[in-house]
């Protein structure tokens, strides 16, 4: 059964003013939703959706994005205008010989404007990763989940992408496995999609999931390392 990964949701204080930064920054277009915005990928490149949430950051963020560049001057017009847009520089302890640029978006989330000739992230298109922190194993669930390839298998680190290319999705312990523990609710999920929520939920709990609660239109899980998502009828 088709499962198709719709977005990846942020909460966020408020849903208008992050989902208008990512819009400009993607050159895309926002869809207002009740409670939040969706800002609408593609078929090669993932949606970022944005709902308003008062719900506290506890501990570190599991996930974030990745930009790519085709140059230099790319890479320094990308930062411009995500500051114009109302981002700001985060330091999260980079060397001042790190070629990436470490920005957060206006509620906070961490963003990477990568250097050009990033041959990990070549023809990945503008928005060319999220990346987790997260098990081996968890990339493998995902794998089979989504039906989607592994292009990247090394050490503790995989990644899978779409068989039409495009935005990749990582999951690595950061450098310091095992994965730090959770200790709330994540600020950041998937949503996914399927022609029949209740039939696909079983068959990923048989990939390892864990069925959480029944939602007013789908149903929300955990996947192996007990990261929420939810799962919605197309």
């Amino acid at each position: 059964m088709a499962l198709r990964l719709e977005a990846v949701t942020f909460d966020v204080g408020d849903a208008t003013a992050v989902a208008a930064f990512w819009a400009g920054l993607l050159d895309r277009e926002v869809r207002t939703e009740s409670g939040g915005a969706l800002v609408a990928g593609g078929k090669t490149q993932v949606g970022l959706r944005f709902v308003t949430s008062d719900t506290k950051e506890i501990g570190p963020r599991r996930l974030h994005l990745h930009l790519t560049s085709s140059s230099l001057e790319d890479q320094q017009r990308t930062v411009e205008k995500a500051l114009c847009l109302g981002g700001r520089h985060l330091d999260v302890g980079q060397g001042a010989d790190e070629h990436h640029v470490v920005l957060a978006d206006p509620g906070g989330n961490e963003l990477c404007v990568i250097e050009p000739g990033n041959n990990y992230l070549a023809g990945t298109g503008y928005l060319g990763e999220v990346t987790c922190d997260g098990s081996r194993d968890v990339g493998l669930f995902w794998r089979d989940a989504l039906g989607w390839p592994l292009v990247w298998e090394e050490n503790e680190q995989t990644a899978v992408q779409s068989p039409l290319g495009g935005t990749k999705i990582s999951w690595d312990p950061w450098g310091r496995p095992p994965i730090q523990p959770k200790t709330g609710r994540n600020r950041q999920r998937f949503d996914l999609v399927t022609a029949d929520p209740t039939s696909e939920a079983e068959r990923l709990v048989s990939l390892g999931a864990t069925r959480l609660a029944d939602l007013a239109d789908g149903v929300e899980l955990a996947d192996p390392d007990s990261n929420e998502f939810d799962l919605h009828p197309d």
